[in-house]
């Protein structure tokens, strides 16, 4: 291992944002040259079209429990809990954050999406568990 592992689930999750972003902006310009929306409806985003706003809510979602990700990956590098195991959660997490989006900009189905929500928040508890186990057991 190089040391720096467990950033790469980072970077992952990062580019997830850019790609949300990216298809936020091209979702959004369709709207408006289809003539379904004006640039100016946007400014307020009180009657957002579906196609996008699903985008929108994705992208808000990316920064609730994904903050509580990126501080625990940190913790876990500078306590050096970043062991396999927690690099293990941390790529599961991220997974599941790539699987929820896509269902959230796609179907959009509640059905599909919250386990795959939940699957994560238990996750990413594992890695606060593994944080704090760690923290109280340095030696093993």
């Amino acid at each position: 291992m190089t040391g720096y592992e467990m950033f790469w689930p980072i970077v992952a999750h990062v580019a997830l944002v850019y790609v949300l972003y990216a298809l936020l902006g091209y979702r959004r310009r369709r709207m408006v040259d289809a003539g379904n929306v004006r640039v100016s409806d946007y400014r307020e985003n009180r009657n957002e079209p579906p196609q996008s706003l699903f985008v929108k809510n994705c992208i808000a979602n990316q920064f609730e429990l994904p903050v509580l990700f990126y501080a625990c990956c940190i913790l876990l590098y500078i306590t050096e809990a970043d062991n396999i195991v927690a690099l293990v959660l941390a790529w599961i997490f991220v997974a599941l954050r790539y699987a929820h989006a896509f269902i959230h900009v796609t179907s959009n189905r509640i059905r599909y999406r919250s386990p795959l929500f939940a699957a994560g928040y238990i996750v990413l508890g594992a890695m606060w568990v593994w944080l704090a186990v760690w923290m109280t057991f340095p030696n093993g």
